[in-house]
């Protein structure tokens, strides 16, 4: 054990004050109060409450450096952190601090420590040196063999994939729950397998231990049973690291906060560094708990508060403190700032989803034109296909963007199903889209498609001559299904929201089949379709708006100068990174949080995810919210601002109230690529009975009721009456 003198922290105190001649760094010019007195702890437990953009990665170097200068052999120090990436730029700046000692400090993520200690001490549980790790892949390829070896594959045999078997497996030990748990919490479709998957799962870990093998969990698992089960192991490992740092522990699952207590037993010299506020990755196994209770498994700890940020301006750290205040379970903490300036945070309140979307392009584009890169700009939301508006808009107005987490409207297989449908009745010689359709029908291949594709598609009715192919004898009812169906939206006059619903109604059972794993998850997203389609009065419209690539030659000329995209983020995606300005959108009660979030963590996670958004802006915030939401069956649902908002003291912000704008998208500002209109829009007029109207899809036609607000009904000359929602529908007055 080495202990810090009282004269040796005095000469600390004195000698950093002086440059490193090697660096030419200061040892504290870079420390504010709270970081020094946390890089300078005296032995025993202490925990670092760091706030958002506070410097924790600057306090774990200093620490580091600290115990270096006063004899502390550097091979008595471990670093734990979650990336590879984070422990090498810390030990690399340790050393330019002192001499570079700190190349013999161990420093890594849990797993590689894990590898490095089992191969050392492993004996002690009857594991050889030369085991051998083994990936994801190799993981799902054990399990392929199994279900095959246990007959649960096969021809004829519906059995979750091997995917979906790991993911079980896997997150039943991450989260310390049963596979039971976690079958009725997200896959209860796949119940009656329950007695299956222990049987994998029992065979998955005998073949490992046959084989000599460990998966990444095993590396956790096995270090915790090497520091619980074996005495003597535990006494080598605890009697080599009498400093242990960990980093981000608020991302720690039960089994690393176990681990972490087992290393420290003999001497409790633990710096574990976080924030409560930023404990956002439950499905992923972190507890939040772990930080919270720290001082319970470690009594006598010292709780060090890092609330001096260095990333942010005060009012948007006054909104940050307020957002975070109302939270059921935390450290009390204030974060402030010295970066002089700053403007309030806005808070936007758009009419629907549409005019969110308008408002957030529309103010990126006058950022863009005031200086502000279009790189230092980021959109955030809680879930991927809350951008889905967004991205059209942002198509139309040729700017090109980055998604982060998630996927596009149109990258998922299955939303790349439901598209096919409707873009071969846009243009009945859409190839692939014919390919795609025809592949998702039983028995049939590439090559047999390939044979339809050619036959359909030198006639003038691609769809009326598929009728005329005659299909095979194990594929001719699904063949037929489709034919009826086809022949079924394949009518003028139908609207593209009652298209959709013939579609859906024919591709569900061929859907759940596709994607029988994960169709539970995978149907929310086709339900935003529903909800997006129902805003349109023609179907074309909808097909050019969900190809949201733009030509190559308008996205690389759209700006010159931007060397970087816009992103667009899920917030999980964009914790750690930060921007000059940020959009927050959807932030509507009911949306979020989540209106299936239950009171107690859920609820709380969800406030810690808005926290965690917000933090990530440097000079600007907007926060936005829809007051009207589409359901999936169609309906319009009023809503206010999320409670989260309602929460914050209405001085900390500016409120911006949405006014009405209809259309599909806003007129174009100066600097737009330009773009044909017509002379009159529906975002610009308001509508009476008895006026005539014309629709590029439905032709001309008279309005013969206002049915609501945003809504007008239109008796059509060659299509009858149709009622048209203005955020979407493009109407231009004759007369």
């Amino acid at each position: 054990m080495v202990r810090i003198a009282p004269m040796q922290q005095h000469l600390f105190e004195h000698t950093e004050q002086s440059q490193d001649s090697a660096s030419g760094m200061t040892a504290t010019t870079d420390l504010n109060p709270a970081q020094h007195a946390a890089a300078t702890h005296d032995d025993g437990p202490v925990l670092v409450i760091a706030g958002a953009g506070s410097g924790k990665t600057r306090t774990l170097v200093h620490r580091m450096a600290y115990l270096l200068s006063h004899g502390v052999p550097p091979e008595s120090i471990l670093l734990l952190t979650f990336t590879r990436k984070a422990a090498q730029e810390m030990l690399w700046r340790a050393g330019q601090l002192t001499d570079h000692a700190s190349q013999r400090i161990v420093g890594g993520t849990f797993h590689a420590t894990a590898n490095i200690l089992l191969r050392q001490y492993g004996h002690y549980l009857g594991f050889g040196p030369r085991f051998t790790i083994i990936d994801r892949g190799d993981a799902e390829g054990i399990v392929n063999l199994l279900k095959s070896s246990l007959g649960l594959s096969g021809a004829g045999k519906r059995f979750p994939s091997k995917r979906v078997i790991i993911n079980l497996i896997s997150g039943s030990i991450n989260k310390s729950r049963s596979i039971e748990d976690l079958v009725y919490e997200g896959h209860v479709h796949l119940s009656e397998f329950l007695e299956d998957f222990h049987a994998i799962h029992q065979h998955y870990n005998q073949f490992k231990q046959d084989h000599g093998l460990m998966d990444y969990d095993d590396l956790l698992v096995n270090w915790q049973r090497l520091l619980s089960e074996s005495t003597e192991a535990k006494q080598a490992i605890c009697n080599r690291f009498q400093y242990v740092l960990v980093d981000e522990y608020q991302d720690t699952n039960l089994i690393q906060a176990r681990i972490i207590r087992l290393l420290a037993s003999s001497h409790d010299n633990v710096m574990v560094v976080g924030d409560d506020a930023q404990s956002i990755y439950s499905f992923r196994g972190a507890d939040f708990y772990n930080i919270m209770r720290f001082s319970e498994q470690f009594p006598g700890t010292d709780v060090i508060k890092l609330e001096e940020n260095y990333r942010s301006t005060q009012p948007i750290l006054e909104l940050t403190n307020a957002v975070i205040r109302n939270a059921e379970e935390k450290f009390t903490k204030s974060l402030f700032s010295s970066i002089e300036g700053g403007v309030r945070p806005t808070v936007y309140s758009a009419k629907n989803e549409a005019a969110e979307a308008r408002y957030i392009v529309k103010t990126i584009r006058k950022l863009r034109e005031e200086g502000t890169p279009v790189n230092e700009i980021a959109v955030l939301f809680r879930s991927g296909f809350h951008s889905y508006k967004l991205e059209m808009e942002l198509t139309s107005h040729y700017l090109p963007f980055e998604k982060r987490g998630g996927m596009r409207l149109t990258e998922s297989a299955h939303i790349k199903d439901i598209l096919s449908f409707f873009r071969i009745l846009v243009n009945p010689w859409d190839s692939l889209s014919w390919n795609r359709i025809l592949l998702q029908l039983d028995k049939v291949g590439p090559k047999t498609a390939q044979k339809i594709i050619n036959f359909i598609k030198t006639s003038d009715t691609p769809t009326a001559a598929l009728s005329q192919y005659k299909p095979g004898k194990t594929w001719k009812n699904g063949f037929e299904a489709l034919l009826a169906t086809l022949q079924e939206i394949d009518q003028p006059d139908l609207p593209p929201s009652t298209i959709y619903d013939r579609v859906i109604e024919y591709y569900l059972p061929v859907f759940e089949k596709i994607y029988y794993d994960d169709y539970p998850k995978r149907r929310k997203e086709l339900d935003q379709i529903s909800a997006l389609i129902g805003g349109y009065g023609d179907l074309q419209s909808f097909v050019d708006d969900t190809a949201l690539d733009p030509p190559e030659n308008v996205a690389n000329t759209a700006d010159k100068e931007d060397t970087s995209q816009l992103i667009i983020s899920t917030i999980h995606s964009s914790k750690g990174l930060e921007w000059d300005v940020v959009f927050v959108m959807g932030l509507a009660e009911g949306r979020f949080p989540h209106q299936n979030a239950t009171p107690g963590s859920q609820y709380e996670e969800e406030r810690r995810l808005l926290y965690v958004a917000a933090t990530r802006a440097k000079k600007q915030l907007f926060l936005t919210y829809p007051c009207e939401l589409v359901t999936p069956d169609r309906q319009f649902r009023r809503t206010g601002m999320s409670p989260y908002i309602r929460e914050i003291p209405q001085g900390l912000y500016i409120k911006d109230q949405g006014t009405p704008a209809y259309g599909n998208s806003a007129l174009p500002d100066p600097g737009d690529v330009p773009r044909p209109l017509k002379k009159t829009q529906s975002a610009r007029q308001t509508f009476t009975t008895g006026m005539v109207v014309n629709h590029s899809y439905f032709g001309n036609g008279k309005v013969v009721n206002i049915p609501g607000p945003r809504r007008v009904e239109v008796m059509f000359d060659r299509h009858g009456t149709k009622i048209l929602h203005l955020d979407y529908a493009k109407l231009e007055i004759i007369d």
